[in-house]
């Protein structure tokens, strides 16, 4: 069975858990989703599948290239062992990634995709970015360099993704010993807020054992509740805006740098560094949680928002068949396949603005 087919098969029960979430939470008299919003992230991650058709081979070439010419020793796939601790070892090289990804520029402008919906619910789990394969693969070397057969990397890295699932709710409260030892929806929401006391913290993807040990590690605080979004706020439900728009800040930065040296650091600085000169010259104001509190939520009439879910299905069904068909169609047909989904999300995310064009500026 191809990756992609694994994930099509998994769609149903995610549909599924989120309108358990929902029906929870109006149960309990919260409102979890915003229909723009969660269409937005589910959008996000069915555009990141199909850009993944065409990456996988990368990611996994490069990984079989270095394990069958570099790797010291090559493990038994048969071993019970290997996959467990394949497992652990694939966990500890995302911490690394995930931990890069909020302190080296470039590498956020990835990750940042993740972090962008000012909501937590199942739906953001889904919020996935299409350009992380770029670069990501350099972590999980030292797995292929130690002998960990391309099977057990592909198969660990699918069931690390597919449990950091259910860590995506405010529905689950405090786990008791579970949180000090996993990834947990306490833990995981105190990783995706913009307040001082909680950012950048809580990496881990199975284990939260590694951020307890390297210092990265902070308790929800039911005293300081969490705010969720990016300090610079996305204000967009386009996904191709959303993939992009870290990027093109990055440039504009380096844009405004004078010297040679500071255009070529800022990439590889943390997110927000800018040398003092462009300080002085362009200042920007501090960040303020009162305003992060006040979501982006452009009000929905009945009938955009009949037409933006009837966009969403229509993309939704032919998602589902290019994932499911892919390895038996031609390269042209996969790109036709792949742009049309992309076409539709973009439409729906239009739909879902207001807006009277597709111009990304925020308002």
């Amino acid at each position: 069975m191809q990756p992609a087919q694994v994930i099509v098969l998994a769609v149903p029960v995610f549909l599924v858990l989120m309108a358990v979430e929902l029906l929870v939470a109006r149960h309990r008299g919260v409102a979890a989703f915003r229909w723009n919003d969660a269409l937005a992230s589910l959008g996000l991650g069915m555009v990141s599948q199909v850009v993944g058709l065409f990456t996988i081979a990368f990611n996994i070439g490069i990984y079989t290239w270095v394990f069958e010419h570099f790797s010291a020793i090559q493990l038994d796939a048969s071993a019970w062992w290997v996959w467990v601790v394949g497992l652990v070892f694939y966990d500890f090289c995302y911490y690394w990634l995930h931990r890069m990804g909020h302190e080296v520029g470039l590498l956020w402008a990835a990750h940042a995709v993740h972090h962008q919906s000012e909501d937590y619910n199942l739906s953001t789990a889904l919020r996935q970015t299409s350009s992380g394969f770029l670069l990501a693969w350099i972590f999980y070397l030292p797995m292929a360099l130690t002998g960990f057969p391309p099977l057990v990397f592909g198969a660990v890295a699918l069931i690390d993704l597919l449990y950091q699932f259910w860590v995506h709710t405010e529905q689950i409260g405090r786990l008791g010993w579970f949180d000090r030892v996993f990834c947990s929806p306490s833990n995981h929401r105190a990783h995706h807020a913009v307040n001082d006391k909680y950012l950048d913290r809580n990496y881990g993807g199975v284990l939260i054992l590694f951020d307890r040990w390297f210092g990265t590690f902070v308790e929800e605080d039911p005293a300081d509740p969490v705010v969720y979004g990016t300090r610079s706020p996305l204000r967009s439900f386009n996904p191709l805006w959303a993939n992009l728009e870290v990027y093109w800040a990055l440039i504009r930065e380096m844009r405004l740098c004078q010297r040679w040296t500071d255009k070529l650091l800022l990439p590889l600085k943390p997110p927000g560094w800018r040398p003092p000169d462009v300080k002085a010259r362009f200042p920007k104001p501090p960040f303020d949680l009162e305003q992060a509190r006040r979501r982006y939520d452009p009000p929905l009439t009945a009938s955009r928002k009949a037409m933006m879910t009837a966009v969403f299905a229509a993309s939704l069904v032919l998602t589902t068949w290019l994932l499911w068909n892919a390895h038996l169609l031609s390269l042209p047909a996969q790109l036709a396949a792949a742009a049309a989904v992309v076409v539709g999300m973009a439409a729906t995310g239009y739909l879902g603005e207001g807006r009277a064009g597709f111009g990304a500026a925020p308002r």
